[in-house]
């Protein structure tokens, strides 16, 4: 099922890309569907994506494609005057989605604002304090999920082209498989950006400088809370 929301951009993104075979900007779907900020948008697409209704073309800030539409049984329109529980669109039983045929668009220059949470040690674990700014970041480099940025401070993770002064965008999360880079809170005091492994019983968080060692915890001394989604380097 979907939320009112949800269809409505669905169905906004489906016929913009019916009527002109590019699809809207993240401007134009606020204004659409009167959103206070493109955050709003964002979250809305990235539920879409993740129940298969929508996709992002690669290397695209602005190519939207609309996979299938729900069959509903109910207008969304006749709904709004059901109560707040109701407010959602469900796909009629034993219904077969729509399929939309795909469309390509030029890629464009849409933004998102993500908060900025202080910095974040890629050397010796350093405190990530929690700021109240934001970053602008291109839409194309942030996936499904909740997003936010930490200035990387250190030089520990460079031979994984993670450099001092680097943005680090993040995707919270806290799980993380063996490899993946995370945002490691060690008792909760000190964050890290490491390599994630297992090693027996213990937590090892390595680094991508020769120069520094790894660094073993048990589990109850780390907490993930966040696996690294993308880079942004100001020159």
């Amino acid at each position: 099922m979907l939320t009112r929301k949800q269809y409505e951009l669905l169905s906004f993104i489906n016929d913009r890309l019916k009527e002109t075979g590019v699809s809207p900007s993240f401007e134009e779907m606020k204004d659409a569907l009167d959103l206070k900020s493109k955050s709003g948008v964002h979250r809305l697409i990235s539920a879409l994506e993740e129940r298969q209704f929508l996709r992002r073309l690669p290397n695209r800030a602005r190519a939207l494609e609309v996979i299938k539409m729900p069959d509903i049984g109910v207008s969304p329109i006749a709904e709004s005057t059901a109560s707040s529980a109701d407010n959602v669109v469900h796909m009629r039983t034993g219904a077969q989605p729509r399929a939309v045929p795909a469309a390509s668009a030029p890629a464009a220059n849409d933004v998102l604002e993500i908060p900025l949470h202080g910095r974040i040690a890629a050397g010796m674990p350093i405190e990530a304090m929690e700021g109240h700014s934001s970053l602008a970041v291109p839409a194309a480099l942030l996936g499904p999920g909740e997003h936010y940025a930490l200035e990387v401070s250190g030089d520990s993770m460079v031979d994984a082209g993670i450099l001092d002064g680097d943005y680090a965008l993040i995707r919270r999360t806290e799980v993380a498989g063996d490899g993946e880079i995370v945002v490691a809170l060690i008792n909760d005091s000190e964050a890290t950006l490491k390599y994630f492994r297992r090693e027996g019983s213990m937590v090892r968080l390595d680094p991508a400088n020769r120069a520094y060692d790894p660094q073993r915890y048990s589990p109850a001394q780390v907490r993930i809370q966040g696996k690294l989604a993308g880079l942004l380097r100001r020159y």
